[in-house]
C-alpha cells in the first residue's frame, strides 16, 4: 500500500474520516483506475475528508482544475442517471465527457437529461454542450415560448442563432448564423422561422433603419439656461446669499447640481413636453448606428423611459452583457427596452463661444 506522506494538518484526513480508505482512493487516482465517474467521487471524498486540491494533484496527478472538472460532472452524471436517461447516454459518458457534462451544471435536473440525449444524438464535443447548455438556460428565463420554436434544446441553441442572424448587416457573416441555426433546429417549425431569414436575404424583404431624430439648436432663443432659485417672497438677504453659482459646461451647458445628477436644459419642443420620462445621454455621432464615416460630432440623446414598447419606426434604449446600446428593430425583439430614442440633439454652432457673449461686439 502507499504510505501517505506527512504534511500540514488541514491537507490530510481528519479523524471523522477515518472509515474511508484513503489509501485506495489515492491509488485509483495515481492509477487512473475505473472511470472518471469514480474519480470524481474519490477526489469529492478526500477533499471532504481534508486532503487539499493542492495535495491531491501532488499524489496523484490531477491538476486542482481537473479534479473540480470531474467532480461537478460525476454529479452532474448521477442526476442523469436518477432521471432515467437512455442506454445510448449512459453508454457515452461512462468512459468519456466528463467535460461536456461539466457544461451542464447551469441546467436543472430535467433540462441536463434533454440536453445530454441531444448532445449524445448530434454528437457534439464539449464546445456543443456549452452551447447548447446556455441557450436552454437562457430560453427557460422565458415567460413564453417565441413564434414557430419549442422548448427543445435544438430549437433553443437554433433560436439564439435566429436572433443572430436578425441583427447581423454583414451578409457572409448572416448566411453563415443562418446555416448554424438550420443545423440545430430540432422541430419543422423551427427550420421555417430560420428559413424566413433566406426569404429576407435573397428577396430583400427587410426594410431599411429609420433615420435618426436629429434636431439642432439654430436660434439663440432656443438655447436655455439653468438657473439657480433664491425661494419665494418674503426672502432676506442670507436666502439669496446662500445660493450657490450654477457652473455649467460643455456644448449643452451641463449644469452639475451632485455627484449622481447632472443637469442640462432642452428646448420646450413638442417632443420633449410630450415625454413622460425623458432622460439625457451624451455620445459622439459615430456611436450611432447607420451613420456615415467622417467627422464625429458630440450630441445629446434624449430616451424617454416612459415608451417601451417596440415601434418599427423608432430606436430604443437596450441592455448588451450590461452595457447600454442603440437599437433598431424590424420586428418586435423579445429583449426588455429601457426606453425609446425620442431626439439627438446637436449643439448651435459658434463662430467664437467668447464673442457670442458680447453682443455688442457682433452687432458691431
Amino acid at each position: 500500500m502507499t504510505e501517505i506522506p506527512p504534511g500540514t494538518p488541514e491537507s490530510y484526513p481528519q479523524p471523522d474520516a477515518e472509515s474511508l480508505n484513503f489509501e485506495d482512493l489515492i491509488l485509483l487516482l495515481r492509477r487512473k483506475q475505473s472511470n472518471w465517474v469514480e474519480w470524481g467521487k474519490a477526489c469529492q471524498q478526500l477533499q471532504k475528508a481534508g486532503y487539499s486540491s493542492q495535495k491531491i494533484f501532488e499524489e496523484t496527478g490531477f491538476e486542482p482544475i481537473q479534479q473540480n472538472q470531474v467532480i461537478v460532472a460525476s454529479q452532474v452524471y448521477t442526476t442523469l442517471i436518477n432521471a432515467g436517461v437512455s442506454d445510448a447516454v449512459r453508454s457515452r459518458f461512462e468512459r468519456t465527457g466528463s467535460d461536456s457534462l461539466y457544461e451542464l451544471r447551469i441546467l436543472t435536473q430535467n433540462e441536463r437529461g434533454a440536453a445530454a440525449e441531444f448532445i449524445v444524438a448530434r454528437n457534439l464535443d464539449s464546445e456543443g454542450a456549452r452551447e447548447v447548455a446556455k441557450a436552454v438556460k437562457e430560453f427557460s428565463r422565458r415567460s413564453t415560448l417565441p413564434e414557430g420554436f419549442s422548448n427543445h434544446p435544438g430549437d433553443a441553441v437554433a433560436y439564439e442563432y435566429w436572433k443572430l442572424a436578425r441583427q447581423q448587416k454583414e451578409l457572409q457573416e448572416r448566411s453563415r448564423l443562418i446555416a448554424r441555426g438550420l443545423m440545430f433546429a430540432h422541430t419543422q417549425e423551427a427550420r421555417q422561422q430560420i428559413e424566413k431569414l433566406l426569404t429576407e436575404l435573397a428577396g430583400g424583404e427587410r426594410r431599411p433603419a429609420p433615420r435618426l431624430p436629429f434636431y439642432r439648436i439654430e436660434a439663440d432663443e432656443q438655447q436655455p439656461r439653468l438657473l439657480p432659485v433664491a425661494g419665494r417672497f418674503p426672502l432676506n438677504s442670507d436666502d439669496l446669499n446662500k445660493v450657490s453659482r450654477l457652473q455649467s459646461t460643455g456644448s449643452f451647458q451641463l449644469a452639475k447640481v451632485s455627484e449622481a445628477q447632472t443637469l442640462v436644459a432642452i428646448p420646450g419642443w413638442q417632443v420633449i413636453l410630450k415625454a413622460q420620462d425623458p432622460v439625457g445621454i451624451l455620445c459622439q455621432t459615430s456611436q450611432l448606428p447607420n451613420q456615415q464615416a467622417g467627422k464625429s460630432e458630440e450630441v445629446m440623446v434624449i430616451v424617454d423611459r416612459g415608451q417601451t414598447e417596440w415601434d418599427g419606426d423608432s430606436y430604443f434604449i437596450v441592455d448588451q452583457s450590461g452595457q447600454l446600446a442603440i437599437e433598431w428593430f424590424q420586428d418586435a425583439p423579445d429583449v426588455n427596452l429601457l426606453g425609446r430614442m425620442i431626439l439627438v440633439l446637436r449643439p448651435k454652432k459658434l463662430l467664437d463661444e467668447n464673442l457670442s457673449r458680447d453682443v455688442w461686439q457682433i452687432d458691431e
